[in-house]
């Protein structure tokens, strides 16, 4: 796989699913996995996106964390002496997780102050280099039975070589939740993206771009060049959108029918994703 470097990005507040954020980050919000056939596990998020990722060949990993998120660095770091308390089934799971984390190299970086996923991305430039990348959110993750959204968007990118930025969107309800990408049908399952914009007043499609993403390095000259949008903060469709008007090509792929949104952004969409993981994963 060309594509080896992937950024996590695991800075935000969480307001909206206080109180239990105070503490804890939202990425690491319990969700359902099955470890067999007939066994379920209670799973942080983010290692639920990080074994999936795992399971795709990726072994060097990027998280972006703020000041709070000392409970993420603890629970990504290998505990021998708590291993030797546990037993049974749980040691084993817990002892898989452990190699999976002596595989892979874990770069932290941190985003000391909520300045938005644009400011997030931007600070990794230094660890991504002049590599193409990936870009997954903390608190999203996509449940696909066929082929994962990600090996689709590598597959994309070796298709087109000119683009620079590669997105996955879906249909959705209420647009004011999402960036909003204007898009051309090239074929069944590749649109060009002509114009995003974030969380609009009044949405020119009604696709919302989630946070996955296939980037060139290309994409840093582009958050260099943006100021604070919504919210104050810097915004990485904003980034996009300056790709897009300096005339560089901005691909995107569909969400499959089949495949399933877990977001646990706010507490509707939590409660959603963990019946999802409950009765799917």
């Amino acid at each position: 796989m060309s594509v080896t470097k992937v950024v996590i990005t695991a800075a935000g507040k969480g307001t909206r699913l206080l109180p239990f954020t105070k503490e804890m980050p939202k990425e690491m919000v319990p969700v359902f996995s099955k470890v067999s056939v007939n066994k379920k596990v209670v799973m942080p998020l983010l290692q639920y996106i990080y074994e999936q990722m795992y399971s795709m060949n990726f072994r060097d990993y990027c998280f972006v964390v703020g000041r709070e998120k000392r409970s993420i660095e603890d629970h990504f770091t290998p505990h021998d002496a708590y291993l030797k308390e546990i037993s049974g089934d749980y040691r084993k799971y817990m002892n898989s997780f452990y190699k999976k984390l002596e595989n892979s190299h874990l770069v932290w970086i941190n985003q000391n102050k909520p300045l938005g996923f644009g400011d997030a991305v931007k600070r990794t430039e230094r660890y991504v280099g002049t590599e193409d990348f990936i870009v997954h959110a903390g608190d999203v993750a996509i449940l696909s039975k066929v082929k994962h959204p990600i090996k689709r968007l590598i597959e994309v990118a070796k298709k087109n070589p000119e683009a620079k930025a590669i997105l996955l969107c879906k249909e959705i309800i209420d647009p004011k939740r999402y960036g909003v990408p204007t898009i051309e049908k090239i074929s069944n399952n590749l649109f060009s993206v002509k114009e995003v914009i974030e969380k609009p007043e009044k949405p020119k499609s009604n696709f919302g771009i989630l946070a996955l993403y296939y980037f060139r390095s290309d994409i840093f000259s582009s958050l260099r060049k943006i100021k604070p949008g919504k919210g104050k903060e810097f915004q990485l469709t904003d980034a996009i959108q300056n790709l897009i008007k300096e005339k560089k090509q901005v691909l995107a792929i569909p969400l499959n029918k089949n495949e399933d949104e877990i977001d646990v952004g706010n507490v509707e969409s939590y409660k959603n994703s963990q019946n999802i993981t409950f009765r799917k994963a």
